[in-house]
């Protein structure tokens, strides 16, 4: 019995199967089975860059190496950034780069990049002597002292935290924030840091300040030539040179060291600075008022370099030129593109000499009542530099008692 017309005819034949048919399925079942396990694993994400081969950063480190050897500090720094972007564990390429960031001045960013060391291991004597090393080029004394005596502790016979520790004190001497005692341990250090390391740029350059700093000059000169054997691409060893140079006097060793440092630190004043310093003192007035403008531009907001230009324009007997300069250095002011210049307050020398300079024109040009005023600050102020005091004297016989009574000025005060 069946349904008529049912679709579910029980008695209905079966259709047989198509050979061919199943072979096709087959072929395309084992296709898709292989795109699966091989192929999809092996096709890249849509939309995902694909990724470039990383360059090792040996190659970095390497390829900046050969620039500093070359005197090329910056590029170097940029090679050096680049290797810890893929290494930055590497403390290596850390104090390299503190290194070359304190050869370029850049003490903030050494101070920075040394600490970056210290992050991985708090007793790297090396990333602490750089960390003490920048503090105390940028004046802080106190910690850069600690460090670098903690450095010393670790690392007890590794000549350069001596070295260090040499010139940040002696420079806190040449700051006026030292003492005898002070003086007299930089001079221990700096010789315990050459007899550790007679051979080092480090050891040569704090022995050389602080022979310096005691008026050794032909000695200290000697050890500047030597740290150059070392590095002749390091401006600030060159600006130091030529101070030794100045000092015996050596005008023509001066001027050439001068020079040098100008190549290396096109926007540094002070090479330009020390040039001008040094032309005066030759009496080539020409040549010093354009070194000296030339500073200025590259500083325009240092009271120093506005003093210096006006005691050069004072020389020439230009003292109109020279009071509008040694005004803004004393007073304060702007600057010719508007920034504010900071004037400065009454000191020994080279601050005392603006002082006496900008009262000796203000007298000649007959502007007597400010004269006298700068003359007694001088007297009340600095009375222990003969200089100064036998300037402020001739200042009141120019004016020849004109002004009475004046009061001292307030010196640095910006109008």
């Amino acid at each position: 019995m069946y349904l008529r017309g049912s679709r579910f005819n029980l008695n209905r034949r079966r259709r047989r199967s198509n050979p061919v048919r199943v072979v096709v399925l087959m072929i395309l079942v084992g296709a898709a089975l292989y795109f699966n396990q091989f192929v999809v694993p092996q096709t890249p994400p849509l939309f995902v860059p694909t990724p470039t081969p990383t360059r090792a950063p040996e190659s970095y480190a390497q390829e900046a190496e050969q620039l500093v050897s070359q005197g090329k500090f910056l590029p170097a720094i940029q090679l050096y950034r680049e290797a810890l972007l893929v290494d930055p564990r590497n403390p290596a390429y850390h104090l390299a780069l503190a290194r070359l960031y304190i050869y370029t001045k850049n003490y903030q960013q050494a101070l920075e990049t040394a600490g970056n060391a210290l992050l991985q291991n708090p007793n790297n004597a090396q990333a602490l002597a750089l960390r003490g090393y920048a503090l105390g080029l940028m004046g802080d004394y106190l910690q850069a002292e600690a460090a670098l005596n903690q450095a010393i502790e670790l690392d007890p016979n590794n000549p350069v935290p001596y070295a260090y520790l040499a010139e940040v004190l002696g420079l806190k001497v040449q700051n006026g924030e030292g003492d005898l005692v002070t003086l007299n341990r930089a001079i221990d250090l700096s010789r315990k840091a050459q007899s550790l390391g007679p051979d080092l740029l480090e050891t040569h350059r704090a022995r050389g300040l602080v022979l310096e700093l005691t008026a050794n000059y032909a000695d200290a000169a000697r050890e500047f030539e030597a740290a150059i054997a070392q590095n002749k691409y390091i401006a600030d060893l060159y600006l130091a040179l030529g101070r030794n140079y100045r000092a015996i006097p050596d005008y023509p060793k001066a001027i050439q060291a001068f020079g040098n440092a100008i190549p290396l630190m096109p926007t540094d004043p002070l090479p330009y600075m020390y040039l001008s310093k040094t032309y005066l003192a030759t009496g080539e007035l020409t040549r010093a008022l354009q070194y000296a403008e030339q500073a200025l531009s590259h500083a325009p907001t240092d009271p120093y370099l506005y003093g210096n230009l006006g005691v050069i324009y004072y020389r020439t007997r230009d003292y109109v030129r020279a009071i509008q300069y040694l005004r803004i250095a004393v007073r304060g002011g702007t600057s010719e593109d508007g920034q504010a210049v900071q004037g400065l307050a009454l000191d020994y020398y080279p601050v005392s000499e603006y002082y006496y300079t900008y009262g000796l024109a203000l007298a000649r040009t007959g502007e007597c009542e400010e004269a006298v005023q700068i003359a007694r600050a001088l007297l009340q102020g600095v009375s222990n530099e003969d200089v100064a005091v036998s300037n402020a004297q001739e200042i009141i016989n120019i004016c020849g008692g004109q002004v009475s009574g004046a009061a001292a000025p307030t010196p640095s005060a910006t109008p």
